[in-house]
């Protein structure tokens, strides 16, 4: 499988997003719960070490995995 740059896929995927109309800011909510929550998996539910391995405060890591009735997964320690 050929690797592709992050440029590239972050380029194919917006194209994507804008071809279905998706607005920025639910498209920029939704990336970055995704990505939280890939974060907080890797490191099995650890917010404080999915938080450091991001560069953010813990706080701020689960504000954006949402809150109750926002995606707020119970993994969260």
């Amino acid at each position: 499988m050929a690797t592709e740059s992050l440029n590239g896929l972050l380029r194919r995927l917006v194209s994507e997003l804008v071809a279905r109309g998706i607005p920025l800011e639910q498209a920029r909510r939704q990336f970055e719960r995704q990505y939280a929550q890939a974060a907080l998996e890797k490191h099995d539910g650890n917010v404080t070490r999915a938080a450091e391995a991001l560069g953010v405060h813990r706080n701020t890591l689960r504000n954006k995995l949402g809150g109750p009735g926002e995606g707020h997964h119970s993994t969260a320690r």
